[in-house]
């Protein structure tokens, strides 16, 4: 194989294709480009997290009073089996049932909240849980507001527990209660806001026709879905808590929407300057 070999001067470098005269120019579109796919993303990321603040809104739908078969109160007893959950949008836990429980309601204290005739009279009527499940999954308010009508604190297993309140629509296995007794003293705990019951649904027995309709409804707020202002020591602490982890929320939240428009506007410059230093 013969190499063919370019004439030169002698000292003269052969031509090479960087001899050349290119120029490079980037057009208004790769400029763009790059740009719009970090401000996409971006954008991407602040949806994300506001998507995720919205899916930490105090309770989902069916944990709400219209989600339970308000029109039928029954009375459950047994004993905490799970550690469940203590805190926020509500607190929950696992209660083997009684194999034995009483027709209604046994004598118990009812909360100041309940006291008003329509209420206690509903609540002392309320029928023994029929079945068919040995095993239900309670769910209570928020320790913001159990904290403030008397449980500060998770409770154990192998606590009694009894309780008035409601099946799921849709989760036969789902209780919730108007009011809870715990531990050998039979502490109650209250429920509901608004002192009133959800539903004052007619009395077991009863002909409906015979109800007062004005007795019937009950507007009251449900504590799942609304927040306790911190009145008192008792619920300083959660509200506190609360409000400390709303703010790390919204801290985080802006923080991440500053530097997404900040890094694009420097992003921005610089592609812009280094097109210039290309132009020229």
């Amino acid at each position: 194989m013969k190499l063919h070999r370019t004439s030169s001067s002698p000292g003269q470098l052969p031509p090479t294709a960087t001899d050349e005269p290119r120029t490079m120019s980037a057009t208004p579109d790769s400029r763009r480009s790059p740009v719009r796919r970090f401000l996409a993303a971006a954008l991407v990321s602040a949806s994300a997290a506001a998507l995720a603040m919205v899916s930490a809104s105090p309770a989902a739908a069916h944990h709400g009073w219209d989600g339970f078969e308000t029109d039928n109160l029954v009375y459950i007893a047994g004993t905490v089996n799970s550690d469940g959950s203590w805190g926020e949008p509500h607190s929950y836990f696992d209660v083997d049932l009684d194999s034995e429980l009483p027709t209604h309601t046994p004598e118990l204290e009812i909360p100041e909240e309940l006291q008003d005739p329509e209420d206690s009279v509903r609540v002392n009527a309320a029928l023994a849980y029929p079945g068919p499940n040995n095993e239900l999954e309670v769910i209570i308010a928020p320790p913001a507001w159990s904290g403030r009508w008397g449980l500060d604190r998770a409770l154990n297993i192998g606590e009694s527990f009894q309780a008035v309140g409601y099946i799921n629509r849709e989760d036969a296995g789902l209780f919730r209660p108007v009011v809870f007794w715990y531990g050998d003293d039979n502490v109650a705990v209250n429920q509901v806001l608004g002192n009133t019951l959800p539903v004052r649904a007619p009395l077991p027995g009863s002909d409906p026709s015979d109800e007062d309709e004005s007795a019937s409804v009950s507007p009251a707020p449900d504590p799942l879905e609304t927040k306790t202002p911190a009145t008192d020591a008792t619920t300083a602490p959660a509200t506190a808590a609360e409000d400390g982890g709303t703010w790390l929320v919204w801290t985080v939240f802006g923080i991440v929407i500053v530097a997404a428009v900040g890094g694009g506007v420097f992003y921005v410059r610089h592609r812009a300057r280094q097109g210039g230093v290309e132009d020229a």
